[in-house]
């Protein structure tokens, strides 16, 4: 397979991936985890579910999480027939494959067995690397053919490891919100909190119950908004050389700003359940994206910050940076 092939198998394993964290969340929004029954990987009983509103949306993600587990599989082949050589693709699409698998392991205990509030939000944790893996492959990929696979091309401009110690940070702390957030969800306490931006009306409320985990949720969401404006300031102002680097510093920066408004849309619909599924839904599809994004920038600050023969006009910027 070439360069293209390979890249248009990292854009299918990507979308589907994308599906299957989607199914993911419409399950958990709809409340049809138990569409199914306790069985799995059957349907109550049948291999063609009833046709129930759960029962479909539970079978569908089933379905998709099946596809998603394959396309992983049939990218990990094709990456180690193809590109051996190339560790940090392997690596992309191995955590894809790893990742997937567990979600789906975890899903199927779920059904079979209740767990707890921590290890759903764990579920949804994993299965939230593997689209970010997927997508990390898909844009390495695209870069590969746009560049061409050869260590001869022109050398970018180093970032320094102060930069790069920033981005891995924010991309760690990120998941610790979006850890956070799923709590939230499978704790039901998401009317912990009514109005927004304050919470029952008060800067800090008294923090009882659902009101002490969702105003966690709250806070750490605010700290992240000013963790990414600061590494977005960095990237784009001290980076001017490197375009890449800017244009996924400013998308971060966008993404957690939209997730940061949705989560006032998210208390603004929360006594309409139809328009709360889909506000939740989007405030949910935002965080994967913003995770996405900072997952590829971590990697990409990282190749950029290994040493080469440093040149001139690369020690200067690095002191900018620093």
């Amino acid at each position: 397979m070439n360069n293209k092939q390979l890249k248009w198998l990292s854009y299918i394993t990507c979308l589907i991936m994308f599906l299957a964290t989607f199914g993911g969340m419409v399950v958990t929004k709809t409340d049809s985890g138990l569409g199914c029954g306790q069985e799995w990987p059957l349907c109550n009983g049948k291999f063609v579910p009833a046709y129930t509103l759960a029962s479909m949306i539970e079978y569908s993600h089933r379905l998709i999480s099946g596809l998603a587990g394959l396309s992983a599989l049939a990218s990990l082949l094709a990456f180690v027939r193809y590109k051996r050589h190339r560790r940090d693709l392997l690596a992309y699409v191995g955590l894809t494959s790893v990742f997937v698998i567990l979600q789906a392991i975890m899903g199927a205990m779920a059904v079979m067995s209740p767990q707890s509030a921590a290890v759903m939000a764990l579920h949804f944790g994993f299965s939230l690397i593997a689209f970010a893996s997927s997508v990390m492959l898909a844009l390495a990929m695209r870069r590969l053919e746009h560049e061409g696979d050869t260590k001869d091309s022109e050398p970018l401009p180093q970032v320094s490891k102060r930069f790069r110690n920033l981005v891995w940070a924010t991309a760690v702390y990120s998941y610790v919100v979006v850890y956070i957030g799923a709590f939230v969800s499978h704790t039901e306490s998401r009317e912990g909190c009514s109005g927004w931006p304050l919470c029952n009306g008060e800067l800090i409320p008294e923090l009882s119950g659902g009101v002490g985990i969702a105003f966690m949720h709250r806070v750490a969401a605010a700290l992240l908004l000013l963790t990414i404006a600061v590494m977005a300031h960095f990237a784009f102002w001290r980076h001017r050389n490197n375009k890449e680097i800017q244009m996924l510093g400013v998308a971060a920066l966008v993404l957690c700003l939209l997730q940061v408004l949705s989560g006032g849309v998210l208390m603004s619909t929360m006594q309409n359940e139809e328009l709360y599924i889909f506000a939740a839904l989007g405030h949910t599809l935002l965080i994967s994206a913003l995770f996405g994004v900072l997952a590829y920038l971590s990697v990409r600050v990282w190749q950029l910050s290994r040493s080469r023969p440093a040149q001139k006009g690369d020690q200067q910027l690095a002191t900018a940076a620093s």
